[in-house]
């Protein structure tokens, strides 16, 4: 359980570091690609933390609507971003 615990745990960093990583670069060059990329990571952020919630925090809860909710939300921002761009 202890590894389980630190493999979601840091996913949630990861992706959170990703997305503080991708505003950063958003603010300093302003491509809307980053941000398009740094919102769409910011989604995945707000999943894994579901995650954590859902199966290490709060196991009699059922998270699932709201995990599948963001991640759903995080590739439609992603899937916006490109079609934004490439037009």
């Amino acid at each position: 359980m202890a590894l389980k615990a630190a493999i979601y745990l840091l996913c949630l960093l990861a992706s959170v570091g990703c997305a503080a990583v991708l505003f950063a670069s958003y603010r300093r060059k302003a491509t809307r690609l980053a941000l398009w990329t740094a919102l769409c990571f910011a989604l995945l952020a707000l999943n894994n933390l579901f995650v954590v919630l859902d199966i290490l925090i709060l196991p009699n809860v059922d998270l699932v609507p709201a995990r599948k909710l963001t991640s759903l939300a995080a590739a439609a921002v992603m899937v916006a971003g490109f079609v934004w761009e490439t037009e």
